[in-house]
């Protein structure tokens, strides 16, 4: 411990005027001023933890730099066979459910073949949305899990999918692009299905009961070139990779509420880290409100109180900002979540 201690402060010396250090439990603590440009110092910090199995943290108080490392926890070792059940579990679910939009029986195994169009498409929708996160994630030396889906028994088969990260994010950057990398991927391959599924819907007439949904922004953009006019008392019947589609931009909006850990919240996070927590608290306030014209919010909104919360935690180095690429794929994101959050989802 002793001769890790000197070797890190050998190092540190060369970019920082050490004013002081101490040991914590299971971390080593400087503070002082860094005589190199931030971008420098924080390649040379981090490259100092990696060589030595630790990690780096780096914060400011005043014109004070504190540098903290930390002894990497023992990472379990991923277990790929979890993730392939999942996958084809979910599959199976997703099928039955397309099936089932289709207006057939999948106990008789011949009407199966009618799920897979819907099926397909949700799961490289939603797939795809993790895997974003997951690239972005590995580019920035952050350890993630492939992702995890998520089977259900209800009308669309599944519950989602998600990643797991298993390391710290290096810094503000990072977090513009792995919360932003999801939505963004999922947005355009939605916007492939609903282009595809709309051209092979139909107009047919209004069968009471039947469900009807909401459209965001961007699906009603859409719509009107394959549906100009509709006349009363008809509706368009989606067909299930229109659906899918329309399924892909909900996903996408839920996504990017700027609440917590949410994509929206790493990128609300690393635009205002200071107001994080008070814009959760809104937009989950809002969603209480919403559930007055649409009561599946109140569902959304306990869940996001209850288990997901509005905490977020800082990454590795706080001090650096954000480039212009990353205001750019922030204003983007933002556009995003307007053209694809539905207010009343279900009519």
């Amino acid at each position: 411990m002793e001769a890790l201690h000197q070797i890190i402060e050998r190092e540190l010396s060369e970019v920082m005027n050490i004013v002081e250090s101490y040991d914590r439990e299971f971390s080593f603590v400087w503070s002082g001023y860094p005589v190199v440009d931030h971008e420098v110092f924080k390649k040379r910090v981090f490259k100092l933890a990696e060589e030595n199995g630790l990690y780096a943290f780096i914060t400011k108080e005043g014109d004070l730099f504190s540098v903290r490392f930390a002894f990497k926890p023992e990472g379990k070792k991923a277990n790929i066979k979890l993730n392939i059940l999942l996958l084809i579990i979910t599959f199976g679910t997703t099928i039955i459910a397309g099936t089932l939009q289709r207006g057939l029986n999948p106990l008789h195994f011949g009407n199966l073949i009618h799920g897979f169009p819907f099926a397909i498409t949700i799961m490289v929708i939603l797939g795809s949305h993790e895997l974003g996160h997951y690239f972005a994630a590995k580019r920035h030396g952050v350890v993630a899990t492939l992702p995890y889906f998520i089977p259900a028994p209800s009308f669309i088969g599944t519950f989602g999918a998600v990643i797991s990260l298993r390391s710290p994010i290096p810094d503000r950057k990072a977090l513009v692009d792995i919360g932003a990398a999801g939505p963004i991927t999922g947005f355009v391959l939605s916007i492939f299905a609903a282009i595809i599924g709309l051209k092979l819907s139909t107009v047919v007439e209004i069968t009471e009961g039947a469900l009807r949904i909401g459209n965001p922004l961007i699906f009603s953009f859409i719509s009107h070139f394959f549906f100009k006019s509709i006349p009363q008392g008809m509706d368009v019947l989606l067909h299930p990779v229109a659906f899918a589609g329309w399924l892909g931009f909900f996903v996408t909006g839920l996504n990017l509420l700027p609440v917590g850990q949410l994509d929206g919240g790493h990128i609300l996070y690393a635009f205002f880290p200071r107001i994080h927590r008070i814009v959760g608290y809104i937009f989950i306030a809002g969603l209480f409100a919403l559930s007055f014209i649409w009561p599946g919010w109140l569902v959304w909104a306990f869940l996001l109180l209850l288990f997901i919360g509005v905490k977020h935690p800082p990454p590795m180095d706080t001090v650096g900002g954000l480039d212009n690429k990353r205001i750019i794929i922030g204003w983007l994101s933002l556009v995003i979540f307007v053209l694809t959050f539905i207010p009343v989802p279900f009519m």
